[in-house]
C-alpha cells in the first residue's frame, strides 16, 4: 500500500493534498489498518500490528510483486493524503517507532483522517462538475468544514462521529450527482446499491445511471459507455473496463480503478491514472 468535458473537468486542489506521499508517511497504511485472507490479501493482519513484509525504512519488501503474491488489496489502496497528514502535521513528524505511547492513538486517528480526506475529494470533483453550480455555496462551505475537521487535535479526531459527517457529505453528493445526470440524454438506469456480481453489461449504454454502491465485482463492462455514470462506492473489483468509456464518471476514484481490470483502451478521466497491472 505505502508505494474539460461541457461538464466540467475534475480538479482535485483542495488547501489539504489529496495525493498520497508515502514517502511523508510512516506507512501507516501497512501497519494501523487490519485486513483478513481473502482474494485480496494473502494472510490476517490486526490493526495495528506491521505487515510482514513492512522494512525497517518503512518500504514494501515485496511491493514490485505485491498482485502476484495475493495482496491486490494493497496495490487497490490509497490513502488520499491521510498518511502524511497525520504523520507530518497532527503527530509532528513524530515516528511512531519513536513514540511507542503515540502509536495506538496515531493508529486510531489515521482511519478517520482518511475518510475525511476522501470525501475532500469527493467534494471538490463536486465543485469541478458545472451543472452543479446551484449547490457551489454549500459545497464550499461543506469543504471548508470538513478540512477543518481533518486538522483537528488526535483526541477531537478521535471523538468525532465520522459516519455522520459521512451521511451529510453523501445527501449532498446525491443532490450534485441529480444535478449533473439530469443533463444526461436517453434512459438513465437505476442501480443504486444493486447486486451485479459478475453481470454480462458488456457495451452496455449506463451513460447517467446511477450505481452508486452497486457490487460489480468481476462484472463484465468491457466497452459499456460510463459516461456521468454515478460510480460513488461502487465495487469494481475485478470488474472488466477494457474499451469501456469513463472519461467524464462521476465520483469514480483512483482505488476503485486500480481494483479493476482495463486496457490502453479504457477512457478515463485526465485527473485518474492508468494502473501499470493493465499493461
Amino acid at each position: 500500500m505505502s508505494e474539460q468535458s461541457d461538464m466540467g473537468e475534475p480538479s482535485h486542489g483542495t488547501r489539504l493534498p489529496l495525493a498520497a506521499d508515502c514517502e511523508s508517511c510512516f506507512a501507516l497504511c501497512c501497519v494501523a489498518l487490519p485486513f483478513s485472507a481473502s482474494a485480496d490479501f494473502a494472510f490476517d493482519k490486526a490493526a495495528g500490528q506491521p505487515c510482514v513484509h513492512l522494512q525497517e525504512d518503512l518500504r514494501c519488501g515485496i511491493h514490485p510483486r505485491l498482485r502476484q503474491e495475493g495482496f491486490p488489496g494493497c496495490t487497490a489502496y490509497d490513502c488520499f493524503g491521510a498518511g502524511q497528514q497525520v504523520s507530518q502535521v497532527i503527530f509532528g513528524g513524530v515516528d511512531w517507532r519513536l513514540s511507542p505511547a503515540t502509536a495506538a492513538l496515531m493508529f486510531a486517528v489515521f482511519p478517520v483522517v482518511r475518510q475525511l480526506h476522501e470525501l475532500l475529494w469527493y467534494l471538490t470533483e463536486a465543485l469541478a462538475l458545472e451543472p452543479s453550480g446551484p449547490l457551489h455555496p454549500e459545497l464550499r462551505e461543506t469543504l471548508t468544514q470538513t478540512e477543518q475537521l481533518a486538522t483537528g487535535t488526535p483526541a477531537d479526531l478521535q471523538q468525532l462521529d465520522v459516519s455522520a459527517h459521512r451521511q451529510v457529505v453523501g445527501e449532498l453528493l446525491l443532490r450534485v450527482s441529480d444535478l449533473v445526470r439530469a443533463d444526461v440524454p436517453g434512459r438513465k438506469r437505476e442501480h443504486r446499491g444493486a447486486d451485479l456480481i459478475g453481470a454480462k453489461l458488456k457495451g452496455a449504454d449506463l451513460r447517467g445511471a446511477n450505481l452508486r454502491g452497486a457490487c460489480l465485482i468481476a462484472a463484465d463492462l468491457s466497452g459499456a459507455d460510463l459516461r456521468w455514470a454515478d460510480l460513488l462506492g461502487a465495487d469494481l473489483r475485478a470488474a472488466d473496463l477494457g474499451h469501456a468509456d469513463l472519461s467524464r464518471a462521476i465520483f469514480l476514484t483512483q482505488p476503485q480503478v486500480n481494483a479493476a481490470t482495463g486496457d490502453t483502451h479504457t477512457a478515463l478521466a485526465s485527473s485518474l491514472q492508468r494502473p501499470v497491472h493493465w499493461s
